[in-house]
């Protein structure tokens, strides 16, 4: 059974999308402990 390719497409993008808020949440409850200063200099290093 094909599907087709848009399908496929707005999948992927709706994984992305939670995958990106699981990791979003996982984070935004780390960074009291670790400190947003490193962080924020990481994403901006690359």
């Amino acid at each position: 059974m094909m599907k087709p390719n848009s399908y496929s497409t707005v999948t992927m993008v709706i994984h992305l999308i939670y995958s990106m808020s699981k990791w979003i949440s996982t984070y935004s409850e780390l960074w009291p402990s670790i400190g947003i200063p490193p962080i924020a200099a990481s994403l901006l290093a690359r």
